[in-house]
Formats: C-alpha cells, sequence, structure tokens
C-alpha cells in the first residue's frame, strides 16, 4: 500500500513537472523550456515519455531557429522507434545500424545501449542458427542434383528442403545461395515427386520473402509448361505457386517492391500482366494437358475478379476480355470427339462456364457488356458462317457454354438467326456426337424459361422419339433430362404441371435406374442426376428417391468423384428433397382475392408437409449425406459456384433444423465445413451457414464442436447475424450462439469485442421482441467478464447501467435473470458502480426488493449478490439498505429453508456480517436466540 502510494505521488510530480515545462513553452520562455527539456532527459528511463521530450525539445530549436539540433532531435526519435519496429519484425541489422545512429548522437543515453545490447545478443543468436541452416540446405541440395543418390534418400531430401522453406531463416538460405536456380533445375527433373516438392518449396519462399526476384528468376513461361504437365497434381502445385505469386505482385502493386539490395524490381502490374498472357495463351495450346488447362482457368477465375464490387477498379478483367476472351470461347467451342483441339478433361467446359460468368459479372456498365456480348456473337458467327458442319457444331458447343455461364449472352447467341434450326435438325442426326452436342444444347436452352414454351411446342415429341428409339444410352439419358427440364416448369406448384399424372414418377425411376448402372460412364451417370435435380420439385419423385439408398449413395460417390461438374445438381437435388428452397406463402386474404378475381393460386403438394420432409431428412442422414457434402465444400473446382455454396449451406441447415440431428452432423464434419461456407459465396448462402453454426454452437459444447483454433473462425458469421436484414429468429439465435462463446473464455470474449459485436448487442437489447431482448441481454452478461466491456459501463454519461437496474424489475422472468446477472458482475468487479444505481431510478430500491422476494431461487440468489456488493461499497448505501424492508427479508433468507437455497442463505448471512460490521445492526442474542436488532 505503501509502495502504490509513494507511485502514486510520482507520477502526481513528474505531471506537475510535464506541465511546468509545457507552460514555459507556450508563454514563449524557450531557453527555460529548453534547459528543463534537456534535464528531463537526463533523469528519465521511460522510451515512450522520452520520445515525446525530445519531439518538444525539437520544437523549441524550431522556434529558436536552431535547424541542426531540431533536425538531430528528430532523427532520434524516428531512428530509434524505427528500430523497435525493426527489431520486432526480424530485420535486425536494419535495427542494429539505426540504433547505432542514434547511440552515436547521444551515447549516454540507456535506452538506446539496452537495445544495441539486445540486437548484439539476437544477431549472434541469427547468424549461428544461419550456419546451420546453411550446411542443412546445401545438404538437401546435393542429394536431390545427384543422379547416384538413392530415390529414398532424394525423396526425404526433398521434404526437408519444403520444411526449411517454411522457416524463416532456411527461406532465406535457400534465396541466397542461388536455391531458385537450383529449383529450377529440379523442375526440369521430370520426376513427379521432386517436381512437387520443388514447387511447394518455392511457395515456402514466396510465403517467407515475398520478392519479385523470385518471379523474374522463375520465367512464367517453364511455370506454365510444368502446369501443362500430364501428372495431375503437378499442375495443381504449379496452380497454388502461381496463386501465391499472383498475391505477391497485387500486394506489390499498393508499394515499391524492392530485392535485398534496395535495387528497384519491375514494375508489379506489368508483370502481372505478362503473368496472365501467359495463362491466356496456354488455354488454346494443344501442348498443355487437360488438368493444366483447367488449373489455368481456375487461376483466372480466382484472380482476375474482383473481390469485391465496391472496389471500382475492374481493369483487370476488362484487360482479360480484350486480350483473352476469344480464346476462352475457342476451348469452349472445343469437342474432342469431333475436332482437333487441346486435350478437355470433363470439367473444361463447365470452368469455362464459370470463367465467362465471372467475367461478365464483373462488368460496371451496359457498355462493357454490350462489348462482351459482341464478342460472343462475332465468334459463334464467325465459326456458324464458316463452311462445314464441324464448325457449326463448334458454334452450338460454345452456345451450350455460355447458356450455362452468363446466360443473358447465351440467349442473344441462341437467337441469331439459323442457330436453333440447327440444333433442332443435328438432334435428329445419324452421327452420335453431333447428336450428343445439339442434344445437350437443346437441354441448356430448355432451362431458361423464355425458351421452354417454345421447345415444349416443338422438341418434346422429338426428346420423346430420342429416348424411346434410340440405341445409345448416352443420348437417351440426356433425351430424358430434356424431358425432365420441360416436365419441372412448373417448379413446386402442384397445380401447374406441364406432364400427364405421373408421368415425372416414371421419369425420375429411369433417372435412377441409370444413376445406379456402375457400367454406364460417368458423364451419362452425371446426366441421370441432372435430371433429378429438375425432377425432385415433385414430392412424389422426392419420396421416392429417398427411399432408394442404393440411388442416394451412388449420387453421393458422383458428387465425391473427380467429375466436378456434378456438383450443382447434387446441391440442387439435395435442396429440392429436403425443402430448403425460400418459399413465399401469400397471406390468406391475397390467396381468397386471387381466387375471386380468378387467378392462378400456387398450391403445396400435400408430401411436401414438415412431416413428410422431416422424414425425408432422416432418411437423407441415414444414407451418409453429410460426409458427401463435407467432399463437395473440399472441391478446388470452378464448379464449386457461389450458387453451388448456396446450396450446400441451405442443406446443412436443414438437416441441423432437430436438435438430435446437429451431434450427428457435427461427428461427421459438417462443424468444420460450414466454416468456409459462412465466409464465400452469395449473401444469402453465407448467412445460411451462419445461422446452421449459430444452431450448432446453441446447443452442443462449442470447444467440441468447433476444437482448437476453429471455434475463433465461427465468432465472425455468428455477428453478421447481427443486421436488420436478416430475421428476429437469425438474431436470436446468434445472441444465443455469442453467449455460449462468451462464457468460455477472456480470448473468445477479445475475439467477439474485436469483431465490433457489443454495439450490436447492446441495439438489441431494446428489441420488441422478448426473446431476442433476453437473449441480448445474456449475452452482455457474459460479454461484462471482459475489463473491456466493464468500461462501457463505468464510462460517464450513458444510460447503460440504467437499463439494466430497469430490466431487473421486469415482468419476463427470462430477461430478469440476464440484467440481474450482468448487475451482479459489475458490482462485484467495478465497486465505483454501486454509487450510481440510486441515481438510475427512484424505483432503485422496490426493484431490489422484489428480487430478493422473488420466488425463484436464481433471482433471489442475483439480489443477495447485488445487496452484498452495494453494502461492501459504501456504507451511506448499507444503511439505506438496512433502514429499509432489506433488513427483514435478509434475515428471513439468512435462516435458510431447502438445500437449493443455501447459496442465497449465505450471501443474505454475509449482508448482515457487513451491516454489524458498520454498526449499523447488532446481534441479539437474548433467550439464546440469535436475533438482530438495529441500532448503531
Amino acid at each position: 500500500m505503501v509502495l502504490r502510494h509513494q507511485r502514486a505521488a510520482k507520477r502526481s510530480q513528474e505531471g506537475i513537472a510535464s506541465q511546468y515545462r509545457n507552460s514555459l513553452f507556450k508563454s514563449g520562455d524557450l531557453q527555460g523550456a529548453l534547459c528543463r527539456y534537456t534535464q528531463a532527459l537526463k533523469l528519465s528511463d521511460s522510451p515512450s515519455e522520452r520520445g515525446v521530450l525530445y519531439r518538444n525539445r525539437a520544437a523549441c530549436h524550431l522556434k529558436l531557429e536552431d535547424y541542426t539540433k531540431a533536425e538531430a532531435d528528430h532523427s532520434k526519435i524516428t531512428r530509434f522507434r524505427r528500430a523497435q519496429a525493426l527489431q520486432k519484425l526480424g530485420k535486425l541489422d536494419q535495427a542494429f545500424l539505426d540504433t547505432q545512429r542514434c547511440a552515436q548522437l547521444e551515447p549516454k543515453n540507456k535506452a538506446f545501449q539496452e537495445l544495441l545490447r539486445q540486437l548484439g545478443t539476437q544477431i549472434q543468436q541469427k547468424v549461428v542458427q544461419l550456419s546451420s541452416t546453411d550446411a542443412r540446405v546445401q545438404q538437401m541440395f546435393t542429394l536431390l542434383l545427384d543422379p547416384s543418390s538413392q530415390p529414398s534418400d532424394r525423396q526425404k531430401a526433398a521434404q526437408n528442403l519444403v520444411v526449411l522453406s517454411r522457416e524463416e531463416a532456411g527461406a532465406e538460405q535457400i534465396f541466397c545461395n542461388d536455391g531458385v536456380k537450383l529449383l529450377h533445375k529440379l523442375l526440369e527433373s521430370k520426376q513427379e515427386e521432386v517436381m512437387l516438392s520443388a514447387l511447394r518449396t518455392l511457395v515456402g519462399l514466396f510465403s517467407m520473402i515475398h520478392t519479385m526476384a523470385i518471379v523474374n528468376e522463375l520465367g512464367m513461361e517453364r511455370l506454365c509448361a510444368v502446369m501443362g504437365s500430364e501428372v495431375e497434381a503437378v499442375p495443381l502445385a504449379a496452380c497454388h505457386l502461381l496463386e501465391v505469386m499472383f498475391e505477391a505482385l497485387t500486394e506489390g502493386m499498393k508499394k515499391d517492391v524492392r530485392c535485398k539490395d534496395a535495387a528497384i524490381l519491375p514494375e508489379p502490374s506489368r508483370e502481372l500482366r505478362a503473368m496472365l498472357r501467359h495463362l491466356l495463351d496456354m488455354l488454346p495450346a494443344p501442348t498443355v494437358s487437360g488438368p493444366g488447362r483447367d488449373s489455368a482457368i481456375n487461376l483466372l477465375v480466382k484472380q482476375v475478379p474482383r473481390k469485391s464490387l465496391r472496389d471500382p477498379d475492374n481493369s483487370l478483367t476488362l484487360w482479360v476480355i480484350d486480350q483473352g476472351l476469344k480464346k476462352i470461347l475457342e476451348v469452349a467451342g472445343t469437342i474432342p470427339e469431333i475436332s482437333r483441339g487441346p486435350p478437355l478433361t470433363d470439367n473444361t467446359h463447365m470452368s469455362c462456364s464459370v470463367l465467362l460468368s465471372k467475367l461478365y459479372d464483373d462488368l460496371k456498365g451496359d457498355g462493357e457488356r454490350e462489348n462482351f456480348n459482341h464478342l460472343c456473337e462475332e465468334y459463334v458467327k464467325h465459326q456458324f458462317d464458316s463452311s462445314g458442319m464441324e464448325n457449326k457444331l463448334r458454334a452450338i458447343q460454345t452456345v451450350s457454354v455460355l447458356l450455362q455461364g452468363p446466360s443473358d449472352v447465351g440467349n442473344r447467341t441462341l437467337e441469331m438467326s439459323g442457330v436453333m434450326d440447327t440444333i433442332i435438325s443435328q438432334c435428329a442426326s445419324k452421327d452420335l456426337a453431333h447428336q450428343q452436342v445439339a442434344v445437350e444444347a437443346l437441354i441448356h436452352a430448355a432451362g431458361k424459361a423464355k425458351r421452354a414454351s417454345f421447345i415444349t411446342a416443338n422438341g418434346v415429341a422429338l426428346l420423346k422419339d430420342l429416348y424411346k428409339k434410340s440405341e445409345n444410352d448416352g443420348i437417351r439419358v440426356r433425351a430424358l433430362v430434356g424431358l425432365c427440364k420441360l416436365g419441372s416448369a412448373g417448379g413446386t406448384d402442384f397445380s401447374m404441371k406441364q406432364f400427364a399424372e405421373g408421368s415425372t414418377l416414371k421419369l425420375a425411376k429411369q433417372c435412377q435406374k441409370w444413376l445406379c448402372n456402375d457400367s454406364l460412364p460417368a458423364t451419362s451417370r452425371r446426366w441421370a442426376v441432372e435430371g433429378l435435380a429438375y425432377l425432385t420439385f415433385d414430392a412424389d419423385v422426392k419420396e421416392e428417391l429417398v427411399e432408394d439408398k442404393q440411388a442416394l449413395q451412388a449420387m453421393f460417390q458422383l458428387a465425391k468423384a473427380e467429375d466436378k461438374t456434378v456438383l450443382f445438381a447434387v446441391g440442387s437435388t439435395l435442396v429440392n428433397c429436403t425443402n430448403s428452397y425460400d418459399v413465399e406463402k401469400p397471406e390468406p386474404q391475397m390467396v381468397e382475392l386471387a381466387k375471386y378475381a380468378k387467378q392462378h393460386v400456387p398450391e403445396e403438394h400435400p408430401k411436401d408437409a414438415l412431416p413428410f420432409v422431416e422424414k425425408r431428412l432422416a432418411k437423407l442422414l441415414e444414407a451418409g449425406v453429410v460426409s458427401a457434402l463435407v467432399c463437395m465444400v473440399k472441391q478446388e473446382s470452378p464448379a464449386l459456384t457461389e450458387a453451388c455454396r448456396e446450396c450446400i449451406s441451405r442443406v446443412f441447415l436443414a438437416l441441423v433444423e432437430r436438435q438430435e440431428d446437429r451431434g450427428t452432423v457435427v461427428a461427421q464434419g459438417g462443424g468444420k465445413a460450414l466454416i468456409p461456407l459462412a465466409s464465400e459465396g452469395t449473401d444469402v448462402g453465407k448467412t445460411k451457414a451462419a445461422q446452421a453454426l449459430a444452431k450448432i454452437a446453441i446447443t452442443s459444447n462449442p470447444e467440441i464442436a468447433f476444437p482448437g483454433e476453429r471455434v475463433y473462425e465461427v465468432v465472425r458469421p455468428l455477428v453478421s447475424l447481427l443486421r436488420l436484414e436478416c430475421t428476429l429468429l437469425q438474431n436470436f439465435e446468434a445472441l444465443m450462439a455469442l453467449t455460449n462463446l462468451a462464457g468460455i473464455s477472456e480470448r473468445l470474449r477479445q475475439k467477439i469485442i474485436k469483431e465490433k459485436a457489443v454495439p450490436k448487442v447492446e441495439g438489441y437489447m431494446f428489441e420488441e421482441h422478448e426473446l431476442v431482448r433476453a437473449a441480448a441481454t445474456e449475452c452482455m452478461c457474459n460479454l461484462v467478464l471482459s475489463t473491456e466491456v466493464q468500461k462501457l459501463f463505468v464510462a460517464p454519461g450513458n444510460d447503460r447501467l440504467k437499463l439494466l437496474v430497469l430490466y431487473s424489475g421486469e415482468d419476463d422472468e427470462r430477461l430478469r435473470k440476464a440484467a440481474a446477472g450482468t448487475l451482479a458482475m459489475l458490482t462485484s468487479e467495478q465497486p465505483e458502480l454501486c454509487a450510481r444505481i440510486p441515481g438510475t431510478t427512484r424505483h432503485w430500491l422496490e426493484i431490489l426488493q422484489a428480487l430478493l422476494l422473488s420466488e425463484s431461487v436464481d433471482l433471489q440468489l442475483r439480489g443477495t449478490v447485488i445487496t452484498l456488493n452495494l453494502m461492501q461499497a459504501e456504507r451511506t448505501l448499507a444503511q439505506q439498505l438496512m433502514e429499509s424492508e432489506a433488513l427483514e427479508i435478509l434475515s428471513v433468507l439468512a435462516k435458510g429453508g431447502a438445500p437449493e437455497q443455501a447459496s442465497v442463505a449465505r450471501t443474505a448471512k454475509q449482508c448482515l456480517d457487513v451491516a454489524v460490521e458498520y454498526g449499523l445492526i447488532k446481534n441479539n442474542n437474548s433467550e439464546g436466540d440469535k436475533g438482530l436488532a438495529t441500532g448503531p
């Protein structure tokens, strides 16, 4: 206690001295102020205080026009602070130079000398570490480049090199020992394991060093050649490296990029465009493998469009459209079975659709979109007008890809003269490849509402004929999908069916049959899922599908397979089966009005009622739907579009609707899969995923459901639900989940505070809906465990404390418990708040007595704790309480009763003991009874 008073006295003296020095400066006594600042510098050891003193002394020198000394003082401030920052960043050499210069200017400065000593020790330690790491790096490269070394030794050396590259010292030594050139040689080895290790090591170098010198040393041509490799793992690793390079260059566009000798490297934006040009040149190149081409498209999807539409700069998209749109369309129009062209995978056309859609969506105005349309129409027209059926089929294939991507552009090309007629005529072609291209184009056109009626009138007979008479199952399944699309044009509206009763069920059974036929190629089975995605709008089909466990598991296996184009079809089918789509139910009055006006009123299928939906969800869980969804989320493919993510989020939300199913979803990896879904995708998809996370966090232990660091990743999605655009149910569930998280640890509370949740929680404490208001107050009850939140209540000029006191007197028991609990916590941790409680409302005493008299033991306990805190804080408060009915109530409570009231009795007894200590009451032991009598 004496030491604390001494420190307080010292701080007070220092404050007075500082004010005196500053007053001299303000009054114009510059020499006096200069003398005082110099004296203070000799006495001070605090770096922050010395910084202020140097700055003030420099101001004196400036006023006295002694510019040399002013500059010297400023240099000491900036150099010393920069040295401290460089030390934290690990740039010890530069920190040492700055500190050394400071020490030369002021040799007797203790702070400068201490920092020099620290840096000297750290530099010596780093030298020892680097010398050890240097030897390890040399050993790894010797083994890798020696043809006579054993394969097992080479593999181990390659793995060790990757590990070294992820350490700062290792990355620096690899870079300084011509490691990039040696890695370049390894990329030419043609050995898969060695190439993969070289690529992963380069990723580590970029992550640790971020220098454009590596970009220049490697060269894009070589990297693109590596990405074009036939072995799928190598293109994926090369794609990851290029992704890291893109991020480094994008970051470099925001600042000057220099290498270690301070030489300015080429402008990042120019290098970025050079990399994009190489990627675009890869697309139509016949020497590039199918997986390599898919990786290049995937990279363009990720890196070219703006990350946010709020960013006004879409120049990169415009540049790619100008330089590469025709190359993308060339790949989109390639038909491997018909024309010579670049090798494709099953995913290539879908990847092109996604890229074209992303580029089109990134355009800002009608002029930019019109240019995009014009370039696409020009390409299709050129192909269509060229001689030979092969070119016309390339045009049709391009239209198919556009219909699956930017559908507005696809519709315009579809309406070009002769295109639709050629599609219809080629559906009857004797050439299976020609027929397949035409049928697929017809199917994609049928998916557009404006074309469905035309095709229903002109193409249904043709599709039925193909389905019944074709000898090729590939053609039959595609024709079936066309019929499925047309048969589902009414959506979920039971009264709007295109085909006769039972027809859609027959089509669905055939789709399920093909889906389970392992002898069919994967592409044909994928088309069967496409058909189910449309047919499952019909509740009879949903019921039929979920009863067929073999078909469900076959569909889930396809979702996990290499052909990623099936992802959206699987997602759509599951959304339909779980009824997780949005349905706007009209008000009864509007329905009656529509019937009176003889307008169409949508009807719900009887089997779309809740009991049927719950049974379907149980069947899907039993068939393993969660593991399929988890695998779908992990896919690194353009086919995992934002719309596809939204479908998966909707299904997850439906699966966790029942509390008893949440454990199953978490156990199979659903909790982990929901976190990326809540951060990427459409706004609706992110909201659905966040709500699913909230439901899990409410009923499960968050530390078990989201182990390790993952629990901190859940906070942001939950806070995102605290918006007016979200429903009250979503607000309520987010608040409940945050309450659970806030009760776990201080680190989690700090994460919630950092995400700016506290003002939002406070806002919901005023919500009219009593459940939301109570949930917000409960959340605040746990958040006030953090000192930072407590200070908000302590700060003068706010009504936060008053709100809690008033809520403690409300009729809603849940709200009273939360508010009284928060008050108990605050008055315990911040005793100064106790004196403010009587000033919040003149009914404060009545509210406190009502808590003590409550039938709820929880409320009684909160009331006694608040009373104890008030009495311990100030004698005057204790006196007010003892002069009221609180004395009698506490006396009764202190005698105890039922076992569950033991804590209440103990706390009430403590209140009375405090009153005795103050001399407000005294023990009355006459006649053998322990009573209480008031009096000093």
